[in-house]
């Protein structure tokens, strides 16, 4: 079996995308460049004692023909022939995959990478805009999701093709603006001597922002996880309701910050799993206000336009994307394509 670098030929199709987490994993199939993809029922990864036994059984469920190519997506960098999951016991070995269930070849990318790979296609119900704007075509895009963590990437055009382009921008510094802000500021514990986005703006980062919310209000409130700020800010709680304020406004800050740096004109979308518990905030005005704030270029923040995503999974849809044209993606191949050395279908 070979490692092969950069190409843009066709895969061989059936494909099997998959989106794995830590938590659980998805699975579509791809059957031709035309098809939409079919997509089995969720799975819990600790149901499985490896990916190859997951795929097996939701194959098998939902009664789908077994795939040529393999196409994942895992959270993190893909650094060699073994991947650990961050929050799951799998190790995601290619190689093993392609003998465990007969595959021609195994690719495996970054999970917000597969989310810029669906941005150009989403439309309609998938997408809901928040303020003005409006989308340059073929112009780069960004996207980024409060999910457990702070994932984001973009998807640059240039040369007649898509570029996604991952990264660790959820961990870049993130600082207050306004006096209440500042004050907030000063009781949010730091992580490893700094304060990262992620620290703040993800699922896990919100009970920290909420203990300084309740300690700069001078409120004694005690907050398990996310879902319980949210419900508490749903009940009217004025913990809950600043912490969701001060979430929705600083990361709306956040993303200015990269549809600047990045010229993101084609659109700034947010995913992930908090985003749409906490919708309410994102749409009243402040996130949007947030993200124009960035005088001198404050009518150019303006023209670029923002949205919620919808899709129930646009990670799948990123690679089931990338399945059927490949040679509208510049996805970086080196080492993260395996095959097994049989020659591809027409």
């Amino acid at each position: 079996m070979t490692q092969t670098s950069l190409s843009f030929a066709s895969f061989p199709f059936p494909v099997l995308v998959a989106d794995i987490g830590g938590t659980n994993a998805r699975f579509a199939l791809v059957r031709d460049a035309h098809s939409a993809a079919i997509q089995s029922a969720s799975t819990a990864t600790a149901d499985h004692p490896d990916i190859s036994a997951a795929i097996r059984k939701s194959l098998d469920d939902a009664g789908l023909e077994a795939p040529k190519t393999a196409i994942i997506a895992v959270a993190g960098p893909v650094t060699g022939d073994k991947i650990p999951l961050t929050n799951a016991h799998w190790v995601i070995e290619p190689r093993k995959m392609i003998e465990d269930l007969d595959l021609q070849e195994v690719i495996v990318v970054n999970d917000f990478e597969a989310q810029a790979l669906a941005l150009p296609g989403l439309s309609g119900p998938d997408i809901e805009q928040i303020g003005g704007g409006s989308v340059r075509e073929a112009s780069t895009k960004f996207v980024l999701g409060p999910g457990t963590g702070l994932g984001a990437a973009a998807l640059i055009h240039a040369a007649n093709t898509w570029i996604p382009v991952p990264g660790e921008g959820g961990h870049v510094e993130l600082g207050p603006v306004s006096p209440e802000e500042f004050l907030i500021w000063s009781h949010i514990e730091q992580v490893g001597g700094r304060l990262g986005a992620e620290q703040i703006l993800s699922g896990t980062g919100m009970p920290r922002l909420a203990r300084a919310v309740s300690a700069a209000m001078g409120l004694e409130r005690s907050f398990a996880n996310a879902a319980d700020i949210t419900k508490a800010a749903e009940a009217g709680d004025p913990v809950g309701v600043t912490t969701l304020q001060v979430f929705a406004r600083a990361l709306g800050r956040m993303a200015g910050d990269f549809a600047l740096s990045l010229l993101a004109r084609g659109g700034v979308y947010l995913t992930g799993g908090v985003t749409p518990r906490i919708a309410g905030f994102l749409t009243d005005g402040a996130f949007r206000a947030s993200f124009e704030a960035k005088a001198p270029h404050d009518r150019l923040m303006a023209s670029i336009p923002t949205f919620i995503i919808h899709h129930p999974n646009p990670a799948l849809e990123g690679l089931a994307a990338f399945a059927r044209h490949p040679d509208q993606f510049a996805v970086e191949m080196t080492g993260r394509r395996w095959s097994s050395g049989i020659a591809k279908a027409s």
